[in-house]
């Protein structure tokens, strides 16, 4: 009973994930991903619904459209001002990354190809099992990979769904949280700071990768003493 229940859940979400990407390309979603403009646009066609629009636009970026979150954050906070933006994108993040950690579970490696290619499968797919947490933690930390993606491969691993969530809310929010309040002009960053960011962003990653089991582990037998 309980896996007839589960296929059920999962074809019905496959549904609605089919008919929520119908949607945006008949309403001209796709076509609208070429500026932050563009996007900002599409939203408010939606008045009075724009709240829900939104919220789904974002859900729909975690799962089925190729556009990072930080992109409809910033057009969310020029709509919504930077609280309101945030709280409708990290509840879209947060729903949506979890989504799609559960279909890669349940569907398995048949589902995720369908999504990820196999390049990036093999690139990340051995690292996520081997390092893991601070793997996860480094990758959701900087906007520079593709995080929606690596959900979908971390699904495929053994780490604990909660853990995973704790992993989601800790680190995927702060990120959402600089976009709302730049779209929603709280604080402003010259492009100069951008570069240094990402700069420190890659470097941090790259020595994360090389050191962070040695870290983890220290810090582990810091916390037994």
């Amino acid at each position: 009973m309980k896996k007839h229940a589960w296929g059920l859940t999962l074809a019905l979400t496959v549904l609605l994930l089919g008919g929520g990407l119908f949607f945006l390309w008949y309403t001209g979603f796709f076509d609208a991903l070429g500026s932050m403009e563009s996007i900002r646009s599409y939203i408010e066609r939606f008045t009075p619904y724009t709240h829900l629009v939104y919220f789904l636009v974002q859900l729909a970026s975690v799962v089925i459209a190729p556009i990072p979150s930080n992109i409809t954050a910033l057009a969310g906070g020029v709509l919504f001002g930077t609280w309101l933006s945030f709280f409708l994108t990290a509840l879209a993040v947060v729903s949506g990354s979890m989504l799609v950690f559960f279909l890669a579970r349940g569907l398995g490696r048949s589902f995720v190809d369908k999504f990820v290619s196999r390049k990036i499968s093999e690139k990340y797919l051995d690292v996520i099992r081997r390092k893991r947490d601070i793997f996860l933690i480094l990758v959701f930390l900087f906007p520079f990979f593709p995080d929606d993606l690596i959900c979908a491969l971390a699904g495929l691993t053994d780490i604990p769904a909660p853990r995973f969530l704790v992993l989601v809310i800790c680190t995927r929010l702060w990120g959402l949280l600089v976009a709302s309040a730049i779209g929603g002009s709280a604080i402003s960053i010259p492009l100069w700071g951008m570069v240094l960011i990402g700069i420190a962003g890659v470097t941090l990653f790259l020595v994360g990768l090389r050191y962070g089991d040695r870290w983890e582990e220290a810090l582990l037998n810091r916390f037994r003493k």
